[in-house]
């Protein structure tokens, strides 16, 4: 069953084709690998082996096997510039999937539109609740000393999700704008001989 995930507002949706809601992947009976794949394809920064081993609940060594392979399968990309070793996606390709699934999931242009202008009025109404224009500078406000814990985490917890909102813009407004070359063809094209 294919998901689409629309964040918006502080809360995370996923809707299944006919709409309902569905539980994780994670959850449900999966191996080490599985979770492991699940796991590396969901980054949304580099992580190192023990890291992914550690959210996927798998031992390292197995999962390094995993992903060497998927490294060599050229689904993830592997960075040894720093001290440890860190995994990534390929964003461009998470990217296109996701359009793919937005484009496949059954929701119309204008359902997606709707979601696209509800993202975006909620980073305008934190920009106005705030008076800042960036998750950095609302991180920012954190140094103000008449803070209580509460609000420290809640600002804390803003930042990241209109963090997300701004890469799920970038997703919908791409498929929305792309909806046309992102339609299913039913037979491949033929080659102009």
């Amino acid at each position: 069953m294919d998901s689409t995930y629309i964040k918006t507002k502080p809360e995370r949706y996923c809707m299944t084709e006919d709409g309902s809601n569905s539980e994780s992947l994670m959850e449900r009976q999966t191996t080490g690998e599985d979770r492991v794949r699940m796991t590396s394809r969901q980054l949304s920064e580099p992580r190192t082996a023990n890291w992914i081993a550690s959210e996927a609940g798998w031992s390292h060594e197995p999962t390094k096997r995993v992903l060497e392979r998927l490294v060599d399968d050229g689904i993830l990309h592997r960075d040894e510039s720093g001290t440890h070793t860190t995994y990534y996606p390929d964003y461009r390709r998470q990217a296109m999937q996701e359009a793919m699934r937005l484009r496949d999931s059954g929701h119309t242009v204008e359902e997606l539109t709707d979601r696209l202008a509800d993202m975006k009025t909620q980073i305008r109404d934190w920009e106005d609740e705030f008076d800042v224009e960036s998750p950095n500078q609302l991180r920012g406000t954190l140094a103000d000393e008449s803070l209580d814990a509460d609000e420290e985490g809640r600002r804390r917890e803003i930042a990241r999700e209109w963090e997300h909102l701004q890469r799920r813009i970038q997703i919908v407004g791409f498929a929305i704008r792309e909806w046309d070359f992102l339609t299913p063809t039913a037979e491949p094209a033929e080659a102009n001989s």
